[in-house]
């Protein structure tokens, strides 16, 4: 049975530090954000910048916005306030560092206005997300302003990653008819496509040496699964309830399943050696809704459950040097729609 989460409020230097006793790989875990909805935290190549989307209607955020956090002054602060990058509006996701440092990528709908795009309406029995076809990849300053827009086609292009080698990008994209992973040049220039398997392929992550990419799969077999599929991607919307990670070398060859657990697997990313994803699922819960981090192995074995509080873990991302992984968690939350980004330093 899972325990209480402990917490130890201390407060040293304004950080709290949380501390679970099922999580023995994770230690000197401090909040990093306090309200709000916040997801997908990258580092900066430096490890001392965070770039993120946040929906926090107390900070006029009504749908995602792209954020830029100070890592220290974070820690040491629970009243700060992350950077607004994308000035122009729209909704926005997606954001990862360039190589320099001083440039970030992110996806926006910014092209069909800087108001918010309507949301899917609450279905209880089938829970969707919308793939807007006015989202596109942009390339920003760290102020900012946009200097180069990186795709431009009608559909959806978003999820984008940038390879450790700094040469390619892995983005998602419906601009072959389907949900599919493609890839481009740091620049945008040459787009290739990398998967093209009936069905949704999407949040891809690279390899530390960028040889290999791992993803979230959902791929219909019978014939009602793929009408079903079709029918929610012509009204722009996929069904993430049932997903498995994939992995493959960076141009799509040698692909295989990673996981068969069922339900929703899904934010992957490879440990620091290359030789581990680590991943969020809701694989062992009985309700559907308890998204735990786990590992396992590139060959498919030994998994191994990463986090045991709170009932939404997801987005994991280790720092450049390894020494530190990067998450979001309502472990600490103060209402159900708040998901705050946690650091902790990482016990192999």
């Amino acid at each position: 049975m899972k325990s209480a989460f402990i917490i130890l409020a201390c407060i040293l230097s304004g950080s709290i530090f949380l501390i679970h006793p099922f999580e023995p790989h994770l230690t000197d875990i401090k909040q990093l954000t306090h309200g709000g909805t916040n997801a997908e935290a990258y580092f900066s190549p430096d490890g001392e910048w965070l770039t993120m989307q946040t929906t926090r209607a107390d900070w006029g955020y009504d749908c995602d916005q792209i954020l830029l956090m100070d890592i220290k002054a974070a820690k040491t602060d629970t009243a700060y306030r992350s950077r607004l990058i994308s000035i122009d509006g729209g909704r926005t996701t997606c954001s990862y560092f360039l190589p320099d440092g001083n440039h970030l990528l992110f996806a926006s709908t910014k092209s069909a206005g800087a108001i918010c795009p309507a949301t899917p309406p609450h279905d209880p029995k089938n829970y969707v997300w919308p793939i807007y076809d006015s989202y596109d990849i942009y390339e920003s300053d760290l102020e900012g302003h946009v200097v180069k827009q990186l795709t431009n086609t009608n559909g959806y292009d978003a999820e984008a990653t940038v390879s450790p080698k700094g040469d390619k990008i892995v983005f998602t994209s419906t601009r072959g008819g389907d949900i599919d992973l493609w890839g481009m040049n740091i620049d945008g220039s040459n787009p290739v496509q990398i998967t093209n398997e009936t069905g949704y392929d999407g949040g891809a992550t690279f390899s530390p040496d960028g040889s290999k990419i791992v993803y979230r799969a959902c791929h219909p077999k019978s014939e009602e699964e793929v009408k079903a599929y079709r029918d929610f991607l012509s009204q722009g919307l996929v069904s993430p309830l049932k997903m498995e990670l994939f992995i493959c070398n960076a141009d799509g060859s040698n692909k295989h399943q990673l996981t068969e657990l069922g339900n929703a697997n899904w934010a992957p990313c490879f440990d620091p050696t290359g030789k581990k994803i680590v991943f969020s699922s809701n694989a062992k819960s009985s309700g559907g809704f308890d998204f735990q981090l786990f590992a396992i192995n590139i060959d498919g074995t030994g998994l191994q459950q990463i986090t045991d509080a709170g009932t939404f873990n997801a987005f994991p991302m280790f720092s450049p040097d390894g020494k530190n992984l990067v998450f979001c968690s309502n472990r600490n939350s103060s209402n159900k729609h708040e998901i705050d980004v946690y650091l902790s330093k990482w016990i192999p």
